[in-house]
């Protein structure tokens, strides 16, 4: 039986310990929050034993298998570092942090022990855009455009820039990531970031509320992701659009439209993708195969170098190049 831990009291928490709850051999049997109180709510609410404030009575008091953090950006890096110290696999939420310093420490002392870990780059799990990179991998590719176009989530942290890191780096990361999974990695940034409506509608709002990002890639394509967050509560989009000899690919998080000459074709999403890379995280766990894991730590340390640099050009006014 599989003994883990969770660091987080929030949403994803919540959905992982469910998923986690509805697996063979595994036991989701301690959670730390930022205060026992909300540890203790958040046990009792979804069947875990124990409960703890902090992170050192966790692993003092329980024997785990792994952890689980699920922590906003600003709160990254002293656990990860706890756990690696002790030789503790982890799954980590996106995205590693608010800069690339601390995590290019936890990256580096990661592959001193060969730990097991693994990044919630989710769609990278979904079959469409398994599907997706497998045609990109067939056609000659012109450019790429992607779009985060939503609401501001209505927590606190989210709207400081000191602590979320705005939403290209919070949010459009996904974006960033699939990219880099289906096109290959990307070596100059420049970024234009904008505050238009929402520090006037809510107080203390740092974000920039728009955004748009230009990506140059070693193969030479060029992409755009352009990002917003002033559009009402349920209205919104969210997607990559690729532009091929052979026609258009639009993917969303629900399908992937393959447009060509004279058929168009609809792929909806089979999987969950957020089961499947738990399914990954644990079976490398069981087995010590990694195999199925589609996003470690040392690989989103390449998304979020593209993320924080996007954030570099927007404060210079000049493109940021990779060495």
């Amino acid at each position: 039986m599989l003994r883990i831990g969770l660091i987080g009291t929030g949403g994803f928490s919540k959905m992982h310990a469910r998923i986690l709850s509805g697996m063979d051999d595994v036991q989701v049997v301690a959670v730390c929050g930022t205060s026992l109180a909300k540890a203790e709510a958040f046990a009792l609410a979804c069947g875990i034993g124990s409960s703890y404030e902090s992170l050192d009575d966790m692993l003092d008091g329980e024997r785990l298998d792994a952890v689980y953090i699920l922590v906003p950006p600003m709160s990254h890096g002293e656990y990860e570092m706890k756990l690696i110290a002790r030789g503790i696999p982890f799954f980590v939420e996106k995205p590693l942090g608010l800069n690339t310093e601390q995590p290019e420490q936890i990256r580096n002392e990661i592959s001193k022990q060969s730990l097991i870990t693994s990044v919630g780059y989710h769609f990278r799990y979904t079959d469409t855009v398994d599907l997706m990179k497998q045609l990109l991998k067939e056609r000659p590719i012109g450019m790429l455009t992607g779009k985060w176009m939503g609401s501001m989530p209505q927590v606190a942290w989210w709207r400081d820039q000191s602590k979320s890191g705005g939403q290209f780096l919070e949010q459009s990361t996904h974006l960033v990531d699939i990219m880099r999974y289906c096109v290959g990695e990307i070596d100059e940034v420049y970024a234009m970031y904008g505050h238009q409506v929402i520090h006037k509608q809510y107080e203390g709002v740092t974000v920039p509320d728009v955004g748009t990002v230009t990506l140059k890639f070693k193969s030479g394509v060029i992409a755009n992701i352009s990002n917003t967050c002033v559009l009402p509560d349920g209205v919104g989009k969210t997607g990559i659009t690729c532009y091929t000899q052979q026609g258009i690919l639009e993917w969303d998080p629900d399908r992937l439209t393959m447009i060509e000459a004279h058929e168009t074709t609809i792929r909806h999403k089979k999987v969950n993708p957020y089961v499947v890379e738990n399914e990954a995280f644990i079976y490398a766990l069981k087995t010590g195969d990694t195999g199925r894991i589609l996003s470690d730590y040392a690989d989103a340390f390449k998304t979020q170098q593209v993320t924080v640099a996007a954030l570099e050009s927007a404060k210079s006014g000049l493109p940021y190049r990779f060495n």
